[in-house]
């Protein structure tokens, strides 16, 4: 059951300030205050201004944004990421598919430091000849906890310990946040926010202005689980690297789709996908073959062996064609304080609690409540068609 309309946009948002205030969530928004203005005052990265692009990437640029498929033109997307060997991926699919105009990226620390990041994401924006696109650092660190990288499932650069070649793109000097504030604002009812790595830049942009919310066309998330974690028993690790900023966008009341675990770990990419990749060829086809080899290579090393879950193409494959996944409408919570629980995106299934009232030294359950729904949870997956498609998309590339 979709979410559809800008009046629900706006209900949804009344709903989340109303969600906030009985949970008594206003007093950590009031914290968040001056956080962001340190956020928004730091010294950003030394950025050069932004390179125009060649003759041959704007001749990209322009087919893919005036690409019509089905009659539908491209979904205008924004995607925020930690680049990252699934990032990587993830951009490359969005860049060679049709149905979406990718308008910019914007880069947030996670899987590797906010500095590397903005290096491969202008590699990969290189890669592609897709200078014409705003690639924008942003924040530098989680909201409140210290950032955890994960060199280890992702090479000591971020990109599986291939070197791409110096980029001829430039970053963009705007702060990631405020790049996203004017773009939704520029194109109301239109952007697609596809964040694929912590929330921290997204938080950031709806504390700094949150009008942005109802103007927002949708989220795509990757993260979150409703099945246990893949960091810890509970905690996927896009929401464990920042709860805080997770919890201020899960509540932020726009039409939110999750694709978590639940079927992230059903997108395996084996040995028979990556031999069909193998037979051609082509600068974007021969990197994803060298990263998808290691990843394959740390899951035979670390995991079970069957393959390597393709968690940030899948969000961006859901972007591409909903019809990818199966979603059920719950409502979503991150734990913030727990020991054991630091992150979890808690998941009503039912969308009721029950009403308990004091009655002298004991609660009695007098009733059940309503909970309205905040997100749309992907519960399964057809994963063959996204393999398919993925393949599709890199192939000769």
């Amino acid at each position: 059951m979709p979410f559809s309309g800008d009046a629900d946009a706006e209900e949804r948002a009344r709903a989340a300030r109303l969600s906030l205030r009985t949970c008594g969530f206003k007093s950590l928004f009031r914290t968040f205050v001056p956080i962001l203005i340190l956020f928004a005052t730091a010294s950003p990265l030394c950025v050069a201004p932004l390179a125009r692009a060649s003759v041959k990437s704007s001749t990209t640029s322009v087919a893919i944004r005036h690409a019509a498929v089905a009659g539908v033109a491209a979904k205008k997307v924004i995607i925020d990421t930690d680049p990252g060997t699934d990032d990587a991926l993830a951009i490359l699919l969005a860049l060679n598919s049709p149905e979406l105009d990718v308008r910019a990226l914007t880069v947030v620390p996670g899987n590797v430091t906010a500095q590397q990041g903005l290096e491969n994401a202008l590699k990969l924006a290189s890669l592609t000849n897709r200078c014409d696109i705003p690639v924008a650092g942003g924040a530098q660190h989680p909201l409140f906890q210290k950032l955890i990288t994960a060199e280890l499932w992702h090479g000591a650069n971020g990109l599986a310990n291939v070197e791409l070649p110096a980029s001829k793109c430039k970053a963009d000097p705007r702060f990631g946040p405020d790049l996203l504030i004017q773009m939704i604002h520029e194109s109301p009812h239109e952007i697609t926010l596809v964040p694929v790595g912590p929330l921290t830049n997204i938080a950031l942009a709806v504390l700094k202005d949150p009008s942005i919310v109802p103007l927002v066309k949708e989220v795509v998330i990757m993260g979150g689980s409703i099945s246990g974690g893949n960091v810890n028993a509970a905690a996927e690790a896009n929401i464990y690297n920042d709860p805080e900023a997770a919890q201020i966008v899960f509540q932020a009341g726009w039409r939110l789709t999750m694709v978590g675990l639940d079927v992230g770990d059903k997108t395996l990419y084996g040995q028979t996908q990556l031999e069909q990749l193998s037979k051609t060829h082509g600068p974007e086809n021969d990197f994803a073959v060298k990263v998808l080899t290691f990843l394959i290579g740390q899951e035979a090393k670390y995991g079970n062996g069957g393959g390597t879950p393709m968690y940030d193409p899948l969000a961006v494959g859901t972007a591409i064609d909903s019809s990818i996944v199966t979603t059920q409408a719950m409502h979503v919570d991150v734990e913030t304080r727990g020991d054991f629980t630091r992150g979890e995106t808690v998941t009503n299934r039912h969308n009721a609690v029950e009403r308990n009232v004091l009655h002298g030294d004991r609660y009695i359950i007098e009733g059940v409540d309503h909970v309205n729904p905040n997100v749309q949870v992907c519960t399964a997956v057809n994963a063959d068609k996204f393999l398919q498609l993925l393949n599709a998309r890199l192939e000769g590339k």
